[in-house]
């Protein structure tokens, strides 16, 4: 059981032991197998690896080693058993630290001071964190209302275009009635036109025909020279 453990040291996850040795958190659970393998003991809280310094240090070990990982953590393993040796038993206290607070007062002033630091930091946080959701709570609200006003312009705009096209399919219809009465005009016209040439014609017809049967009679029955050329033009 690990006993280099010193009272209040402090312990990383692994993303802070990531961000301590350079290298991933997916290699940081990589190495911390590769050790455990060799016998390396890590302090745990439940499943979970609790690392601290020394532990860091054997991590970038294993990362700048050029043996096989193995090997140097098999090394690295031992050096830990023989720092072992010979220490008391210590633990971290985790949940009853009021059985295993020191009695210096200096020290007890330190203790005070880093939770105070801790207690410090993690109100800033919690105000960091406040004004974050109110500065998101802020950005959806407005999100929402250029949703709001887009939605609006797009029904405007909407409307605006059905209001064109209908009096512009009004104006169509206007303009075709207007023509089609035009042309009907015209056609009416054209008729009537038609009409009168028809009876001109036909006038024509008759007379053409009265002085065609008034010549063929003259011709037939002449009296005299003169009566018979006044009778060609008599009507």
């Amino acid at each position: 059981m690990r006993n280099d453990i010193q009272p209040f040291e402090r312990s990383f996850t692994s993303k802070e032991v990531a961000e301590e040795a350079g290298i991933a958190t997916p290699t940081v659970r990589k190495y911390g197998q590769i050790l455990e393998r060799s016998g390396y003991e890590f302090l745990k809280e439940g499943d979970r690896r609790i690392f601290v310094q020394s532990d860091i240090e054997a991590l970038i070990a294993l990362r700048d080693t050029d043996k096989p990982l193995d090997d140097t953590a098999k090394e690295l393993a031992n050096q830990q058993k023989e720092r072992l040796k010979g220490l008391n038993e210590t633990e971290i206290a985790i949940s009853d630290t009021d059985q295993t607070l020191p009695v210096d007062p200096n020290h007890l002033k330190e203790i005070f001071t880093y939770l105070a630091s801790e207690l410090a930091a993690t109100r800033e946080m919690n105000v960091q964190v406040i004004n974050d959701l109110t500065d998101l709570k802020n950005q959806v609200s407005r999100l929402k209302q250029d949703h709001h006003d887009l939605s609006s312009n797009i029904s405007n705009s909407a409307q605006k275009t059905q209001t064109r096209i209908e009096r512009l399919s009004e104006q169509e219809k206007i303009h075709y009635e207007t023509l089609l009465e035009q042309e009907k005009e015209k056609s009416e016209y054209l008729q009537r036109e038609l009409e009168s040439l028809r009876e001109e014609m036909k006038k024509e017809w008759i007379s053409q025909n009265e002085f065609n049967k008034r010549l063929e009679k003259s011709i037939r029955n002449p009296k005299d020279k003169w009566e018979w050329i006044f009778s060609i033009f008599r009507k």
